[in-house]
């Protein structure tokens, strides 16, 4: 510093004093950030700004952590940092495989084969579903790269796979979730449709399809639904505890009041494990044939006379026209064996069902048979045989659907059916305690309700 002054009276002030200032400056800064870093970072800031910084732009490390590059829910620090194994959620997107998105974490490629290899007696990866989640832990190896030390899937609502590594591979366990079952009550009026009146009552929608499916053996839910008729609700609602996911549970109990009759059922588990709903005199609701073999149609054309819309003459109409859009399932009416299935002239892609010696079915300008439906099958009540199209001589999607006995066209709607089924002796009574139980449950949730709406 001394010299500098020096050289500055012997005749070199402009050089030398840009030096001079040169150095203040950097020994100014250099001591603002020795001082700052033993101080916090507000006041860190302050200090740079003190010593001059203010003129430059705000360092935001002083502020927030440095963001990390968004690299995908896959992603998680070098494990090698961690020093422990760490834990990854994966979700399954459409058309993600389980052993892509192993590989995908980092799992080599023989172990993630060992480990699904180990899965596959409990659950078949080909049923990942999109949105499903799976939760694995990987480790550190010395050598570098990582292992799978564990992976968790749940399989069900209430049923969740974990796969852990042991001395010998890996092991499987199955373990049940903790579930609280809560009973929902919905009483109603109906004044459009059963749909419409039940939503604004808060029914989901896929109890209200159960209501529909249980019933549709005895309603014609187009024709003998009237406003003023009356519906009664009993389901389940499940709740995870260690999550509080929840979904629909099982129908308990259904009621309906049409056409001036009612018509009520009660769920049944039998002693053999089925399940089968039922109505009050142990009676099975399910009858031989469903009216509808297909869910959420419209009826487009009834059985009788009528000009045909291609044909453009008068002729008997020997079916059913049930409008859906392209695409929907098709459902075999009652248990039976295929008889037919292809191409069949005006009627397009259609196929024969033979349920017993009287009664036949058949399913007509369909977009396609379902898969492994051809002749000689054996097909039982609900299966899918195909699905909605507008096949040869049709003009807009809809199945037309016949029922013959002793090979005669009959009206679907107004065939009646005997019930399949009747309990009887220990079955009977073991049912008659369960409308017990359902009964006074209805009856206790109908009290509540009546004081929590007066409150």
């Amino acid at each position: 510093m001394l010299g500098s002054l020096h050289a500055v009276r012997a005749g070199r002030p402009r050089v030398i004093l840009l030096a001079v200032a040169a150095a203040l400056t950097a020994a100014g800064i250099a001591g603002v950030l020795l001082l700052a870093g033993s101080r916090p970072p507000g006041e860190a800031r302050a200090a740079l700004r003190a010593g001059g910084g203010d003129r430059w732009p705000a360092e935001r490390g002083f502020e927030t952590p440095a963001r990390l590059p968004d690299l995908g829910p896959a992603w998680a620090p070098p494990l090698e940092a961690a020093g422990r194994p760490i834990a990854r959620r994966l979700e399954v997107g459409r058309g993600d495989t389980l052993m892509a998105m192993l590989v995908g974490a980092g799992i080599p490629r023989a172990e993630a084969h060992e480990a699904i290899q180990r899965l596959r007696g409990r659950f078949d990866p080909r049923d990942l579903r999109p949105g499903q989640a799976l939760l694995v832990e990987l480790a550190p190896r010395a050598e570098g790269g990582v292992r799978l030390a564990s992976l968790a899937l749940d399989v069900d609502f209430a049923r969740r796979l974990r796969l852990e590594r042991t001395a010998d591979g890996f092991a499987v366990r199955d373990m049940v979730l903790p579930v609280v079952r809560r009973p929902r009550l919905v009483t109603g009026v109906v004044e459009d449709s059963l749909y419409v009146a039940g939503r604004a009552r808060g029914v989901p929608d896929r109890v209200l399809m159960e209501l529909v499916r249980l019933l549709s053996w005895d309603v014609d839910f187009q024709r003998d639904l009237q406003p003023g008729d009356r519906f009664e609700i009993l389901w389940e609602e499940l709740e995870r505890t260690d999550g509080g996911a929840r979904r629909v549970g099982e129908v308990l109990y259904g009621r309906l009041q049409v056409a001036g009759r009612e018509i009520a059922f009660y769920r049944f588990e039998r002693a053999d494990g089925r399940v089968r709903y039922y109505g009050p005199d142990g009676r099975s609701l399910r009858k031989a044939l469903l009216r509808t073999p297909v869910d959420g149609a419209r009826i487009s054309s009834r059985f009788g006379k009528r000009r045909h819309p291609i044909l453009g003459y008068t002729r008997m109409h020997k079916g059913v026209d049930f409008a859906a859009p392209r695409g929907t399932p098709v459902y075999a009416a009652g248990d039976g064996v295929v008889t037919y299935a292809g191409r069949k002239g005006g009627y397009g892609i259609y196929a024969r069902i033979r349920h017993n010696g009287r009664y036949a079915t058949t399913y007509a300008h369909m977009s396609r048979l379902a898969r492994g439906i051809r002749r000689g099958v054996r097909v039982r009540q609900g299966q899918v045989i195909g699905y909605v199209g507008s096949t040869g001589r049709s003009t807009g999607p809809h199945l037309h659907f016949e029922v013959l006995v002793d090979g005669r066209q009959v009206n679907p709607l107004r065939i009646r059916q005997p019930s399949s089924e009747r309990l009887a002796g220990r079955e009977l009574e073991r049912f008659r305690r369960t409308v017990a139980a359902i009964d006074a449950l209805r009856a206790r949730l109908a009290r509540t309700d009546l004081l929590a709406s007066r409150e």
